[in-house]
């Protein structure tokens, strides 16, 4: 059975240190040698987070899964194929319509059977959940040091640090300009034509720039400026 071996990490520093990456390269070879799979290759995403397909390594095998190149795919952990349940069915439907097997090692999976593709969205959707309630706490932790007037991460627009190098205090003209963003926004107006407009006002940025992005004004917005 001809088969390609996928790898991930989501993180630069994991991709430097190619400690995980071999590791998974490892347990990989060593499944396809025990069952007899002809491993043809393996490729890396390094770097990539399992948020979306955009990754090169992964698009790579969806184009020879697709051209029929290759038999079946081989991955250590279902969480480095993806963390997207909808992408995960994607895959899996993909792999089905084609003939071809997907394979977890430490899951045990093997979509070649019923039982496996069952266990594959369960599996999907329970990882899916799992971040999302991760992110859940985290947004309700940092709500609680906000409403506390306590310094989150970098200091944001509209704010500068006390002395205590923890407490936010209120900068009157970034308020204002906040204020302005609100009201714009309102109105109907862009990202791209707010970031314009304060340009044109000569409002300046958080660094002082003169310069306004359209993604900006979105993080802003989206933060309740």
């Amino acid at each position: 059975m001809k088969t390609v071996g996928y790898i991930r990490v989501s993180t630069q520093d994991q991709a430097e240190s190619g400690l995980s990456l071999k590791h998974q390269e490892e347990k990989i070879k060593a499944y396809c040698e025990a069952m007899d799979f002809e491993l043809i290759e393996i490729r890396s995403d390094a770097g990539f987070s399992g948020k979306s397909l955009k990754r090169p390594a992964i698009q790579d095998i969806i184009k020879m899964i697709q051209e029929k190149q290759v038999e079946a795919v081989v991955i250590l952990k279902l969480d480095r194929l993806t963390r997207s349940v909808k992408d995960l069915c994607y895959l899996v439907e993909l792999f089905e319509k084609l003939g071809v097997a997907l394979v977890s090692v430490q899951d045990s999976i093997n979509t070649t059977t019923a039982a496996g593709r069952l266990v594959v969205n369960v599996l999907g959707s329970v990882s899916q959940w799992e971040r999302e309630a991760i992110a859940e706490r985290t947004k309700a932790a940092l709500g609680v040091k906000k409403q506390q007037g306590l310094r989150i991460g970098g200091i944001p627009f509209g704010f500068k640090i006390a002395t205590d190098n923890k407490t936010l205090l209120s900068v009157e003209s970034e308020q204002e300009a906040l204020g302005l963003i609100r009201e714009l926004r309102s109105s109907g107006l862009s990202y791209r034509k707010i970031a314009a407009e304060l340009e044109l006002r000569g409002i300046p940025t958080k660094k002082g720039g003169k310069v306004w992005q359209a993604k900006t004004i979105l993080n802003l917005c989206q933060i309740g400026c």
